[in-house]
């Protein structure tokens, strides 16, 4: 078994008429220095490897036929010819699973078995130092919230759970690769103190489609087609998911609305089915161009709730719980070109409609336990409407061979209506719960001015020198902020500074409420300040050190006291500082030549402190994070991966996170997938609180989240073909960031 620190390009030569071009040169160049020389066999076939990671060109050519020079780096077709044929180069080059960069991982996805008949939420709960909490939509990357998630380079602005459903009903057959910038340059928005993960898709994608079938709890089907016509090209995808989860949750706190001190013990079920549609158009010219994009979702869901509190009596609750959460988004993005300018415009408009009904059975009622709260019929409502509109103009210009200047203004315009509260049904009529209506309109304007200059020192030294400043307005607030970034690169060494904010967001800061259950209820919280972090990185090949001061981190999903005192309040806070420190090595290695494996492994030792508490708290303490995966390529044209990952305990705020693994399959033959994921049935959420502090309340509990899965592995099976041939290839049509979605 050796570590594998290379890369491989392999493929045909053949004319138009598809008969093999024997014996040509192939040349690999780097920066127009010869690496390797080959040859193509009597079948045209060719193959390099031993080749160290870097950008590379690949050159053809034969006696007769005009010489072809391409990129290296993925797939390929490039017609070479003479007086009388045509000639095709087809190139694959095998990308490792993760690349390391000098901002951040890179995980390339597309060719992953498991990625088939997947989702986009499924592919990016498995990437390396990513942890997605569906229970409490949640997104930490190496263990740190404050994450901006970007599509196509375009920020998704909208809450953690419309973010969730919509990458639940995304198909993941079309994602090419997931970046995972920890300390991103100064071209993308400064937002996000954790970093940035961007989900690219696919290019230039032949016709195709695919049909997925499967079962776990409950049935599973999706499908999608990609179908292109020159410079036009289009989409559709549907998925439906019937599925089934549980939790359960002990503890015990102090309520005067039950009359003190309380045990509780509360078990819920959810019965839950998703249907999803996406249909996509799009033209891209040689200068400008554009697409539209609309996506529904639709969920229904039944929820079973069974409490029991015990004070000086016994309360009983059984809670009937109906949902309906209906989601639609529009996009809209036009692109122009000119010399040395690129022009995005873009709009989006999300609306999400939420209504919940709730019917209380109370087998013990007592005469205290008559508040409105207790009303044996409650309905909540949450209707979100967003809309975005983003302008964004880069220039860039080569000032010398060495020198290379980037810069780019951008203003993005934010109008977001909400309005939600719970009415408990009493007397015959509908009232208005304490506390819990609201109907507010929030506006955001930020503007931003950036410049970046690329100097080549030499062949093998590079310095990146960059800065950013951002005005932007929300609700009553104004921020102002200049954030600078460095990279220095020599050989296989990388060295990087960044200066990043995490913004309160609309959900963050409005003071909205939904329900939970008779006694808690969740909400914003006005007074939330900024985070500002400080990232500090040096990075040897797979190696890479990460230090990060954070100012006010927000974490979500806090206990506190707000305007009804009989209720406990579930907001986000912040903590006052948190410091970390992360080792990460990704390790390739090759066993045989059938047998490729590649560990990713990060370790981080942290320190926060959090005093919204009754009592004020220092926590410091160790967290390790496993990713594998494995891939084997056997007879017959089978071929086989595994891929798993480990998480050790960890804290969110004062919210401790027990361990979680979870183990994948995968097995293709042509055109047929079969998958299964968590083959274990070992994923489930184990979460206490009131272990390192005491809370409000003094709420000590402790809450076990069982998904779909952990009752039976996530079977699927994928028949997925192309057809026709390769679309012409596209400019990148907006290849900003896709309007911001923060939760």
């Amino acid at each position: 078994m050796k570590l594998l620190l290379y890369l491989l390009f392999s493929g045909q030569l053949t004319t138009s008429g598809g008969q093999p071009i024997p014996f040509a040169n192939v040349i690999l160049l780097q920066d127009t220095v010869l690496v390797k020389v080959s040859l193509t066999d009597e079948k045209g076939f060719y193959r390099i490897d031993n080749v160290p990671p870097g950008k590379y060109t690949l050159r053809f050519s034969s006696v007769g036929y005009q010489t072809a020079e391409i990129p290296a780096d993925t797939a390929f077709h490039v017609q070479v010819m003479n007086n009388k044929s045509l000639g095709e180069v087809v190139i694959r080059g095998e990308k490792p699973l993760l690349q390391q960069q000098p901002s951040g991982l890179v995980v390339n996805v597309g060719n992953s078995l498991l990625t088939k008949g997947s989702t986009a939420l499924a592919v990016l709960e498995r990437s390396p130092g990513v942890v997605i909490d569906q229970h409490n939509n949640g997104i930490t990357l190496n263990g740190k919230s404050g994450v901006t998630v970007m599509l196509n380079g375009k920020v998704q602005r909208m809450s953690m759970a419309q973010l969730f459903t919509m990458l639940n009903s995304m198909p993941a057959d079309n994602i090419e690769k997931i970046e995972l910038m920890t300390t991103p340059s100064s071209k993308y928005d400064a937002e996000g103190s954790a970093g940035i993960i961007n989900i690219v898709l696919k290019k230039n994608r032949q016709a195709s489609y695919a049909l997925t079938a499967g079962y776990g709890k409950g049935e599973k089907a999706a499908g999608n087609i990609n179908l292109s016509h020159n410079n036009l090209y289009g989409a559709y995808s549907f998925s439906h998911d019937r599925t089934y989860g549980s939790f359960t949750g002990k503890g015990t706190e102090i309520l005067e609305a039950l009359g003190g001190p309380l045990a509780f013990d509360f078990h819920s079920e959810t019965k839950r089915v998703d249907n999803a549609q996406n249909i996509m158009v799009g033209f891209d010219g040689a200068s400008f161009g554009g697409s539209v994009n609309y996506s529904t979702s639709r969920s229904t869901a039944n929820t079973s709730n069974h409490g029991k509190y015990v004070t000086d009596s016994l309360l009983l609750v059984d809670a009937y719980i109906k949902e309906i959460n209906r989601w639609r988004n529009l996009s809209v993005a036009a692109y122009g070109e000119w010399k040395h300018f690129h022009l995005d415009i873009d709009y989006l408009y999300y609306n999400n409609y939420y209504p919940t009904t709730v019917q209380n059975e109370y087998p013990s009622r007592t005469s205290r336990d008559t508040g409105y709260q207790f009303a044996a019929i409650q309905k909540g409502l949450a209707n979100t409407t967003i809309q975005v509109g983003v302008v964004k103009l880069d220039y860039n210009k080569q000032l010398s061979s060495s020198l290379k200047l980037e810069a780019g203004l951008k203003g993005t315009y934010t109008h977001n209506k909400s309005l939600s509260g719970i009415q408990s049904f009493v007397d015959d009529h509908w009232v208005d719960r304490s506390g819990t209506t609201n109907d507010i309109l929030m506006q955001e304007g930020i503007a931003a001015a950036y410049t970046s200059f690329d100097y080549h020192i030499n062949s093998a030294t590079s310095l990146v020198l960059g800065a950013r400043y951002e005005y932007s307005h929300i609700y009553d607030r104004d921020y102002r902020q200049l954030f600078p970034s460095l990279f220095f690169s020599h050989k296989d060494w990388q060295f990087s500074y960044t200066k990043r904010i995490s913004r309160p967001t609309y959900n963050d800061l409005a003071s909205y409420v939904t329900y939970n259950d008779p006694l808690s209820v969740f909400t914003g919280n006005p007074l939330l300040k900024p985070t500002i972090t400080h990232n500090l990185k040096i990075g040897y090949r797979y190696f890479s050190l990460l230090y990060s001061s954070d100012n006010n981190p927000i974490v979500g999903y806090q206990l506190a006291t707000g305007p009804e005192k009989t209720l406990v309040y579930i907001s986000p806070q912040n903590l006052s500082w948190d410091h970390t420190l992360t080792v990460q090595a990704n390790l390739p290695f090759k066993v045989f030549s059938w047998w490729d494996m590649s560990y990713n492994l990060i370790g981080s030792l942290r320190q926060f402190k959090a005093e919204y508490t009754v009592l004020p708290v220092i926590k410091t303490y160790l967290s390790y994070s496993i990713n594998f995966n494995e891939t084997f390529k056997l007879p017959k044209q089978f071929s086989l991966e595994l891929s798993g990952v480990y998480n050790s305990p960890s804290y969110y705020g004062t919210l401790q996170v027990d361990p979680s693994g979870v183990l994948n399959i995968g097995i293709r033959k042509n055109n047929f997938t079969l998958s299964v994921a968590d083959l274990l049935r070992t994923d489930r959420i184990s979460n206490y609180l009131g272990t390192i502090a005491k809370e409000v309340f003094d709420t000590k509990y402790h809450v076990l989240v069982y998904p779909e899965s952990t009752y039976f592995p996530i079977i699927k099976l994928t028949y997925s073909r192309s057809f026709g041939g390769v679309r012409k290839e596209r400019k990148d049509g907006a290849k900003d960031e896709r309007e911001r979605v923060r939760g």
